[in-house]
């Protein structure tokens, strides 16, 4: 069995694999106050109470866009799991060919997305993950990674604009019924998430233009996928665990053996 283990913003997202199979899938809160002693204890419960033996784990494949919890979960997996994680850094094989300018710069998770969307949905594609932050990925038909956007995600934006103003009250993210909104919640509600449903529409289709391809699929995952995905047109398949898929399979891409 494999451990995976996504490092985000936001959450720390961890599954096992069986082979293709996930066995199980857990988050925590992505904290720098955890210590790896914290966090080691914190993995062997959520182990035991799934009854899964961390013995099996075969090993580990780590994807991170916050390096200062890295040393942390490093010196985890070495201490409580009797490893040492691998992770997506420059010299892993992925199988993508980067189109960036500089290749370095695209973050892991994002390329673990690549990975995943092609090899699962076939190319061209576009991925979009609904994180802390908003990214979208293109993939051309071999897929080559072709560049993309970053937005703020659609938490950020809704703290944005109540942090940044004096009488606007925090709010439920819950879709309204109409874009006219009766109150000032149902106002910023319509605003943030309307709003957001537009923006992805819009980025998708200009995407689209400059792919220059037909029958453009588009691969939604992240917290917010559901919701944004049942108003925008544009969606066609929601994977909410596309960066975990994307961990199993580069490190297959590394150990075909195993």
């Amino acid at each position: 069995m494999i451990l995976t283990m996504d490092i985000g913003n936001t959450n720390i997202k961890i599954a096992v694999f069986d082979g293709p199979e996930m066995v199980h899938y857990w988050r925590l809160s992505t904290t720098r106050k955890y210590t790896s002693d914290e966090m080691g204890v914190m993995i062997h419960h959520m182990f035991q109470h799934k009854k899964i033996d961390l013995k099996k784990i075969e090993g580990i494949m780590l994807s991170s866009v916050v390096p200062t919890v890295n040393f942390t979960v490093e010196h985890m997996c070495r201490d409580y799991l009797g490893m040492e994680p691998m992770v997506v850094a420059p010299g892993v094989k992925t199988g993508i060919d980067i189109k960036y300018e500089n290749p370095r710069e695209l973050g892991s998770d994002r390329i673990c997305n690549a990975v995943a969307a092609h090899t699962l949905y076939g190319g061209p594609c576009i991925y979009i993950d609904f994180g802390t932050a908003t990214t979208f990925g293109a993939l051309d038909e071999k897929g080559a990674f072709l560049g993309g956007c970053i937005c703020p995600g659609v938490k950020l934006t809704s703290e944005a604009l109540v942090s940044g103003t004096a009488k606007l009250p925090h709010f439920e993210l819950v879709m309204p019924d109409s874009v006219i909104g009766k109150t000032t919640i149902a106002n910023l509600q319509s605003g943030v998430l309307n709003g957001y449903v537009g923006q992805v529409n819009y980025l998708v289709n200009q995407m689209k233009k400059e792919m220059g391809y037909e029958n453009i699929k588009v691969i939604a995952t992240g917290g917010m996928a559901r919701m944004i995905a049942e108003k925008a047109g544009v969606i066609d398949e929601i994977d909410g665990l596309l960066t975990l898929k994307g961990l199993r399979l580069i490190w297959e891409k590394n150990h075909p053996a195993a």
